[in-house]
């Protein structure tokens, strides 16, 4: 499977507090007119802890009825049990997921073990019918994977690779040292994408890249190049954006931009709240200067 670019995680529309998978699929179709490489569903930035069961299969169907077959269709799964991680891993693979995203399970963190870690992720990959890649994000779990522990995990011939949302090129690069090329890493932090890909990620699932498809796709288009310095300006052009908008405003302002973009972003599922009225101000003039900065070619996408 070849994991090479840009995958955003996309935000779950909603309409009437319930999930508009048609809006959904209207978004995907926008982003189908970029260089994309997939997509993933139920992800952080998916609001994947606020949708029941039901509407993540629901959120998976539709998906998959719109992304092209040569495109891969990612899912996040990871739950908080074994047995839940697994079942959810059956019906996403069921629905059509190429892919799957298993979170560090979290909640009894300090007994989660490298050896706790171990058994988790192999049972999971042992009985799923497709791939999974391991996801680490210290940011929201508390809990960071050791590279040594990653490098067990990468002999399993069903854990394809992870995504690091660490934002630590160090630790990146430890864990890059441990495993063979056939292991990938997809970077999950958009302020250190470009250095990431220099150390020897393979693309990124990028947040920003739900409101900023473009100048991330030139990036890696750029490293791939060996243009490293047009990928480093191109980095240092979107830092301020990712910050404001991944950073700061969080996922209502991920929405928030994304629905300044044209595409359907409406309101975050409560208790999350939308950005306030500076907030959204802020947004537009960020924005407003990708745009003269010629970062982004217009305000939609």
């Amino acid at each position: 499977m070849n994991l090479t670019g840009i995958f955003p995680p996309l935000t779950t529309p909603f309409e009437g507090g319930k999930v508009s998978t048609a809006m959904l699929q209207d978004n995907i179709a926008r982003y189908e007119q970029h260089n994309l490489a997939g997509y993933l569903l139920l992800g952080s930035t998916g609001e994947a802890p606020y949708l029941e069961w039901e509407e993540k299969l629901a959120v998976l169907r539709a998906a998959r009825d719109v992304i092209p077959p040569d495109k891969v269709m990612i899912a996040g799964v990871g739950l908080e049990t074994t047995e839940a991680t697994t079942s959810l891993a059956k019906a996403a693979a069921d629905c059509g997921a190429d892919l799957l995203l298993v979170l560090t399970p979290f909640y009894f963190r300090s007994r989660m073990t490298s050896e706790a870690l171990l058994r988790h992720f192999s049972a999971v990959a042992d009985a799923s019918p497709v791939p999974l890649l391991v996801y680490n994000v210290p940011k929201f779990t508390g809990l960071n994977v050791e590279p040594a522990t990653m490098a067990e995990l990468a002999r399993h011939e069903n854990i394809a690779g992870m995504k690091d949302s660490t934002g630590d090129i160090g630790w990146m690069m430890d864990v890059r040292s441990r495993v063979g090329e056939d292991f990938k890493i997809l970077c999950g932090g958009a302020l250190v994408f470009q250095p990431a890909l220099e150390a020897g990620a393979c693309g990124g699932i990028l947040a920003a890249a739900d409101v900023l498809p473009e100048p991330f796709i030139s990036i890696l288009e750029r490293t791939l190049e060996g243009n490293s310095q047009a990928a480093l300006t191109l980095q240092r052009g979107v830092l301020d954006a990712s910050k404001l908008i991944v950073g700061t405003t969080g996922v209502p302002g991920i929405k928030a931009a994304v629905g300044l973009r044209g595409l359907h972003g409406g309101p975050p599922r409560k208790p999350l709240l939308p950005p306030s009225g500076e907030e959204m101000n802020e947004i537009e003039r960020t924005l407003d200067i990708l745009v003269a900065d010629q970062l982004i070619p217009s305000r939609e996408i």
